[in-house]
């Protein structure tokens, strides 16, 4: 993808920028409580094609937390050009799901947003090799083919490597990787870039020619960025930043947008098989067996949260996150940002509003005791 092309499902072709209307009233509802029902009309815009990655949101929907919430929502997904937090700017859409450091890169160019609820608390880019290319951290890239997608994707990957004394302009071969792995089945990269929830499963789905059977978890090796300190923060919902600033209405509905969100993501903790078809349901072409991989792998990115509570923007991750994206430089040598972000580029105000809600309900909102599935890929995700 340009911005947000990341994910990568083999439906390339399917993915023109399409509006799904989930709710029960029209998506052409001005700006206003509806006469249906008196729900107010908001808009979501997705980073991508309808997948497990956004379950939780399309679980919220099909459960009736954002209408118990008086919202009428309409998700919108993304194309192969789309640039979600640009629909926020443009009052397209009220929210939108995008990776922190490609906003940080928006905002510095005058986009006025503000990250609501940080609702991935851990990265879910991997780069994955091979046993017999003995590449178990970083350094081991150094000399290497290394794959790499780019488009904003890159920065965890460069970090990593500087940080381990690569010289990332003369060190590796770096290759630029499609957005599948056919390169890294062919031989042709020893370190492909690939997201938990998606790549790495794709490579599990295929057939090892060399034994007959599906390649395994032991023929792989994993450099996990979470492990390695380069990780940077991913999937957040976006605002409106003046909206927030002077606008109550907005302000209110904003909490509630967050807290159904938030109900969303707590079903597809509890309920990972039902939310796979829950998005099955909404559109999306995945297999069974590699959306239900999907949904798992995104749990763990979400579940156990930290002490806050699911959605709270942890300090500490967020200045991780802005010094690698000050810090850190590319290919072409350029950086996501060059000054520290403004303040109104995070806030917490109304995710930690929202969770006092849903705990005064009863509602466990840092999944203490979640236990991941054990799921069984089959050949091409079926």
């Amino acid at each position: 993808m340009k911005h947000s092309r990341r994910i990568v499902l083999g439906i390339i072709g399917v993915a023109a920028a399409s509006t799904l209307a989930l709710s029960g009233c029209s998506s052409s509802t001005p700006k206003a409580a509806s006469s249906a029902g008196a729900l107010t009309p908001v808009t979501l815009q997705l980073q991508w094609v309808a997948q497990a990655q956004f379950a939780g949101y399309y679980a919220a929907v099909a459960q009736g937390y954002y209408k118990d919430e008086g919202l009428d929502v309409t998700i919108k997904e993304a194309g192969a050009d789309t640039v979600p937090i640009k629909s926020v700017a443009s009052g397209e859409a009220d929210y939108a799901i995008s990776w922190v450091p490609k906003v940080l890169g928006s905002i510095e160019q005058g986009v006025n947003v503000t990250d609501v609820a940080q609702i991935f608390e851990r990265s879910g880019t991997t780069q994955i090799s091979f046993k017999d290319k003995d590449i178990t951290k970083p350094a081991d890239l150094k000399g290497k083919t290394v794959g790499s997608w780019g488009y904003g994707n890159e920065w965890e990957l460069f970090a990593g490597m500087q940080d381990a004394g690569i010289n990332t302009t003369s060190g590796i071969s770096l290759v630029q990787q499609a957005f599948d792995m056919k390169g890294f089945l062919a031989g042709d990269i020893d370190a492909a870039q690939a997201m938990t929830y998606n790549e790495y499963a794709q490579v599990l789905e295929t057939i090892n020619p060399a034994t007959g059977k599906l390649y395994t978890a032991d023929d792989l090796n994993v450099i996990n960025w979470n492990d390695d300190g380069t990780a940077m923060l991913q999937d957040a919902i976006w605002a409106d930043a003046g909206k927030l600033a002077d606008d109550k209405a907005y302000q209110s509905e904003t909490v509630k947008f967050i807290k159904a969100s938030i109900k969303g993501w707590i079903y597809v903790r509890d309920n990972p098989e039902k939310s796979a078809d829950i998005v099955t349901a909404a559109g999306s072409t995945l297999g069974t067996s590699h959306q239900l991989w999907m949904t798992n792998e995104v749990n763990k990115l979400i579940w156990p949260s930290k002490d806050g509570g699911i959605g709270t923007i942890d300090t500490k991750s967020w200045d991780t996150t802005v010094k690698i994206a000050k810090g850190t430089k590319n290919d072409t040598g350029s950086t996501i940002i060059t000054a520290t972000p403004p303040k109104t580029a995070y806030s917490n105000t109304y995710v930690k509003k929202a969770l006092a809600e849903l705990k005064a309900e009863g509602v466990d909102t840092t999944g203490s005791s979640f236990t991941p599935l054990t799921v069984t890929l089959k050949e091409g995700g079926k």
